[in-house]
């Protein structure tokens, strides 16, 4: 008996805490909705949305020194 408590109740247990994860991951998917495409050609520097902001604006500026 795993922990002190019977195979019946620890296996209702470990199921409610999976279908809970799994539940969790769906909810937190369906939230942020991520882009799951795959490019053919990788993008540029830049060119992401999930870059820091002012990202083009620091690279102009040290390329232009």
């Amino acid at each position: 008996m795993p922990a002190g408590v019977s195979w019946p109740r620890y296996l209702k247990m470990f199921g409610a805490s999976v279908l809970s994860m799994f539940a969790g991951a769906e909810v937190v998917h369906r939230y942020y909705q991520p882009d799951l495409t795959i490019p053919e050609v990788p993008p540029q520097p830049g060119e992401l949305q999930t870059e820091l902001l002012g990202l083009k604006a620091r690279q102009a500026a040290s390329e232009k020194h």
